[in-house]
């Protein structure tokens, strides 16, 4: 037989346990995204980061020609993306609309320059899909559209960096 002092005190101990395997579940399975950072370094080189492709936005909307389509692009998480992608477009040709979502300063592990050289890659691909928006999409042509879109990107931006 055990005392009463006993079980009372495992169960306290289960008590006091209790949440640190939540958390330990919760953080531990890679189901749910790490915590937002709180180093002000992290905070600032999202600032920079948003800030970059806003103006990257801007500067290749112009010269692709997409003026007369309104487009905003936020940083986001990898909740918010495909996996093993860096970035996403969600298009309304009827209206004209976009939403560009880039991967967050937070997730990427690259040097700030090397980061943002990779954010501008990713918001001209975005841009690319929007001027294809109109052509015949299926499953079978997705990987060699993916791949036509990687080389335009790349060809611009070696132009643009002449």
């Amino acid at each position: 037989m055990v005392s009463r002092k006993f079980k009372a005190a495992i169960h306290l101990g289960l008590a006091a346990t209790l949440p640190l395997v939540l958390v330990a579940l919760v953080y531990g399975s890679g189901s749910v995204t790490s915590p937002r950072p709180a180093n002000a370094t992290d905070i600032e080189r999202e600032a920079i980061a948003q800030r970059f492709v806003t103006q990257a936005l801007a500067t290749w909307q112009d010269r692709l020609n997409l003026k007369d389509w309104d487009i905003k692009v936020d940083l986001v998480r990898p909740s918010a993306l495909e996996p093993k992608t860096l970035g996403n477009i969600h298009w309304d040709t009827n209206t004209r609309q976009a939403s560009i979502g880039v991967l967050s300063a937070y997730d990427y592990t690259l040097p700030t320059p090397a980061m943002l050289e990779d954010m501008e890659f990713t918001v001209v691909h975005e841009l690319i899909h929007l001027h294809l928006a109109s052509l015949p999409r299926s499953d079978a042509s997705r990987g060699v559209e993916e791949r036509a879109v990687n080389e335009l990107a790349r060809a611009l931006l070696r132009l643009a960096k002449r």
